[in-house]
């Protein structure tokens, strides 16, 4: 079952492992810091194409972001070789 709380704690997860602040985020997907801030809490989520600019931009599975794997990585192999 889909949890914005976990949701927002795996976005805050990734941004901060890649040493990045919120308004680095809002910037490479195109939305507010705020915005980030409220996904982050839990309060709110964002457009399924944002969801895969955060997964491009930090080379993760959208599986992972919305709870339904714990493999941060799966399925991401193809967006490297894309690039």
């Amino acid at each position: 079952m889909f949890s914005k709380k976990l949701f927002g704690q795996r976005v805050q997860e990734v941004r901060k492992l890649h040493k990045e602040t919120q308004q680095d985020l809002g910037d490479a997907i195109g939305t507010r810091a705020n915005n980030i801030s409220e996904m982050e809490s839990g309060k709110r989520t964002t457009t399924s194409e944002k969801i895969a600019k955060i997964c491009r931009h930090y080379h993760i599975s959208a599986d992972y972001l919305l709870g339904l794997s714990d493999d941060m990585r799966g399925g991401c192999d193809r967006w490297i070789e894309e690039e």
